[in-house]
């Protein structure tokens, strides 16, 4: 039986890319949507527009040294925002803001019970910092998504899952003192791609320690391998009961990504949401919420989003 699902889109939000061919560029938004309107399960799919972030929004992730940053470079329109990543163009802290205000506009219709499941395709921007961007990502909406349902909701378990690619630095960082923030993130091992974080060693400190779980893959691992991987996610969500879910379903663990090694099949990403969409109906009140993050191949992205859609309206279609 199908459920609805939000859906985050909207022209400010596709705004949110890089110019001069950058990998990250802005069309993704666009070909996610024309795969998505021919979905079977596409009556089920309730389209939301983002929104812009107010800036103590952002502020509740990030410092104000670092949003004043983003917003000269942003009205410069050049320079860089890193160390060399993620360029500033004309209006980069409207786009990013977008991507914030479409995650927490998910996020509020989730916690307030209009409909439990949601996904916003240009989030999950997983390496920024609370005081930098990194790896493409300005502003960072897992973190002050984590944020604000701790602190405007009062969960006290938010368990966020990353199958991207690449280790979700920033957000790993950004709470690894904190329990209440659950992470398990299944990634390429560090030694072989950016950011070059997520050992298994790395399990959270302080009150935080054994909280965190990094599964790094070796380069060519398919999809038996994520399997494996994701038996071990299981177990860790199973044991730590959360009250909502994150899913960040970057599309760059694919067969085929220009910048990475994995070779998933949209398979994993559909299997993945299905078994965190019950998760979630089990623990959570049926809360998740899912993330875009990243993804190169334009044919891979579209589908394995879509698939995450699907997957979480539907989650008794077996995806292997």
């Amino acid at each position: 039986m199908s459920d609805q699902v939000i859906v985050i889109y909207g022209e400010e939000l596709a705004k949110y890319g890089f110019p001069n061919r950058h990998p990250f560029g802005t069309d993704r938004h666009d070909v996610f949507m024309n795969e998505l309107n021919e979905s079977p399960n596409e009556a089920y799919f309730i389209r939301r527009l983002s929104r812009l972030a107010e800036r103590d929004e952002i502020e509740r992730f990030h410092t104000s040294d670092y949003v004043d940053r983003v917003i000269e470079l942003s009205a410069i329109g050049s320079g860089y925002l890193d160390a060399g990543d993620t360029p500033a163009y004309p209006g980069v802290y409207e786009a990013a803001s977008h991507a914030v205000g479409g995650t927490l506009n998910a996020l509020t219709a989730i916690m307030e019970g209009e409909i439990p499941r949601a996904f916003i395709p240009i989030g999950g921007l997983h390496h920024a910092a609370r005081n930098s961007a990194a790896g493409f990502c300005v502003f960072n909406d897992c973190g002050v998504a984590i944020e604000v349902a701790m602190s405007v909701y009062g969960l006290e378990r938010v368990a966020y899952v990353d199958i991207d690619a690449h280790h979700g630095d920033g957000v790993f960082y950004g709470f690894e003192e904190d329990p209440r923030a659950l992470f398990a993130d299944i990634h390429e091992d560090g030694r072989f791609l950016y950011p070059g974080t997520g050992a298994r060693s790395e399990t959270g400190r302080g009150p935080a320690e054994g909280t965190k779980l990094n599964i790094p893959m070796q380069p060519g691992s398919d999809d038996q391998a994520f399997l494996e991987a994701w038996s071990e996610v299981e177990a860790y969500i199973e044991s730590s009961e959360p009250q909502l879910i994150l899913l960040n379903a970057g599309a760059d663990s694919l067969a085929g990504d220009p910048i990475t090694h994995l070779e998933y099949s949209e398979n994993a990403h559909g299997h993945a949401a299905a078994r965190l969409r019950q998760f979630a109906d089990r623990f959570c009140e049926g809360r998740i919420l899912g993330m875009g993050g990243g993804g190169y191949n334009r044919v891979n992205l579209a589908r394995a989003w879509t698939r995450v859609v699907e997957s979480f309206a539907d989650p008794t279609v077996s995806n292997f």
